[in-house]
């Protein structure tokens, strides 16, 4: 079996069916080609907005993270690990694969616990402390496709609210991934003009965060790329799911989007 590539895919993709048939599609073929090659994470933030609007919810965020209160748990795991996860599911079997859908503490894959790093309580969030690829590469090594959301448990079985970045970040780790591509609404990290940056290191990622050009969302997804890039030396890609080749290309050693601390890697069919 080889070592996996870790695909994350942004909550936005899962609003657009045609786009998501195509990253299915190519996705389910690599995986057909080399079973094993491919792990998905994936978020779901838009569709969770919707439902907890329809609930008569507020959704707060701060410095990119979704403040998750007690009361807000239940429904985000719902949609994340119910709806969205059954989703993609779903469009991966369509597509011809062996798909498996999982919460990002089953079998054992991710240690998490309630987030104390941020400077601020963000309630019900957890952090990813380790983990034990064991049960996810007995799936790999049976051919099977696993789709994880980013809904985790701690050690006293609370529901915790994973940053979707954060978990593929922390899935890459532990599986010590070939390379992990963030695959997203843009197509990758952009300057002050709206050009695609090809490339960052910690300091230019450090500037660009001081003067305001990489801000919001994007704060976590080039910290958690960047923490593990350099943690386990993989390949760490920003890429955007719009463009059909973007993907096939990054698996193909081709070049696409915002490659962060990157050493080469060894093409994934």
């Amino acid at each position: 079996m080889s070592t996996p590539f870790v695909i994350k895919l942004g909550g936005a993709l899962m609003d657009s069916p045609s786009a998501l048939d195509v990253v299915c599609r190519q996705i389910a073929a690599m995986h057909a080609a080399q079973p094993g090659c491919v792990v998905v994470v994936h978020g779901g933030g838009r569709a969770v907005d919707r439902q907890l609007a329809a609930l008569g919810m507020t959704t707060e965020r701060r410095d990119g993270i979704r403040i998750t209160p007690p009361e807000q748990v239940l429904q985000i795991s719902g949609v994340l690990s119910g709806q969205v996860n059954a989703q993609l599911v779903a469009c991966m079997i369509a597509a011809g694969a062996r798909a498996c859908g999982l919460r990002l503490t089953d079998a054992g894959l991710a240690a998490c616990a309630r987030a104390t790093h941020l400077g601020f309580d963000p309630g019900c969030v957890g952090s990813v402390l380790g983990g034990d690829p064991t049960g996810l590469r007995a799936l790999l090594g049976a051919g099977v496709l696993p789709v994880v959301s980013s809904i985790g448990t701690s050690a006293s079985g609370e529901l915790l609210n994973v940053n979707a970045d954060d978990a593929a970040a922390a899935v890459a780790s532990i599986l010590r991934a070939q390379g992990l591509v963030f695959l997203t609404d843009v197509p990758g990290v952009l300057d002050a003009s709206g050009a695609i940056i090809p490339a960052l290191d910690a300091a230019a990622i450090d500037r660009l965060i001081t003067d305001g050009t990489i801000t919001g969302g994007m704060i976590p997804k080039v910290r958690g790329a960047l923490e593990t890039a350099g943690f386990t030396g993989v390949a760490v890609t920003i890429a955007g799911w719009a463009d059909p080749a973007a993907l096939s290309n990054l698996l193909t050693g081709g070049v696409a989007g915002t490659r962060i601390s990157a050493p080469s890697t060894v093409p994934c069919p």
